[in-house]
């Protein structure tokens, strides 16, 4: 699978039950799945809705690599969540941590890999209409949702490919080599992203 798109996965056509469940049902679901655990920071819970998030994803039919894969720049922030509360506090919160990390990412999977990108956008277009109210754009707010989904996954993608090359060259401990190119690819993407947007007239009054 394409680095890019392991964190939250792309929209898979398919006939299952989720498929079929409307957006805002599954919406609530994530929000609620997501939130639950980390309110509740008990190491029980989030083991279990893991478990539970796991099985709805795979009930979507989409292959199981697919479904349960994680990139590895989330694999790494994981181990560090567990590292650093081995240090300083205690296993099971690390423990916790990361399982609430990966159980968010799972829920949104369920949403992103059964529902079509425009119509989470139209969606969220629509649940953002009270910012009228405060003299905000529903519009923007879709615009700006479209870019963090877009964004994330690259950065994801781009700290995994500078990793392997980092390895190649046998400076996988080195962490500046490594940090550098992501940072500096980071700062690219953002201003090619800006120039596109302002080519096209978007974001101006």
């Amino acid at each position: 699978m394409n680095a890019h798109h392991q964190l939250f996965g792309l929209y898979v056509p398919g006939n299952s039950w989720l498929h079929q469940l409307g957006v805002g049902a599954k919406f609530a679901g994530m929000v609620v799945v997501s939130l639950v655990p980390l309110l509740v920071r008990e190491l029980w819970l989030s083991a279990a809705l893991l478990v539970v998030i796991a099985a709805v994803l795979l009930s979507t039919r989409v292959a199981w690599r697919r479904c349960l894969g994680l990139a590895p720049a989330l694999l790494v922030v994981a181990g560090l969540l567990v590292a650093y509360q081995l240090i300083w506090g205690t296993w099971a919160v690390g423990v916790m941590l990361a399982a609430n990390l990966i159980l968010c990412v799972y829920a949104a999977r369920v949403l992103t890999f059964t529902t079509p990108a425009a119509v989470l956008l139209d969606a969220l277009v629509a649940g953002a209409r009270p910012v009228r109210l405060v003299g905000g754009s529903p519009e923007r707010v879709g615009l700006a949702a479209a870019l963090m989904i877009r964004s994330i996954p690259f950065l994801f993608g781009s700290f995994a490919d500078v990793r392997a090359a980092a390895r190649a060259r046998g400076l996988e401990r080195n962490l500046l080599a490594q940090l550098t190119p992501v940072v500096v690819g980071a700062v690219a993407y953002a201003r090619a992203t800006g120039e596109a947007l302002a080519a096209r007239g978007i974001g101006e009054d």
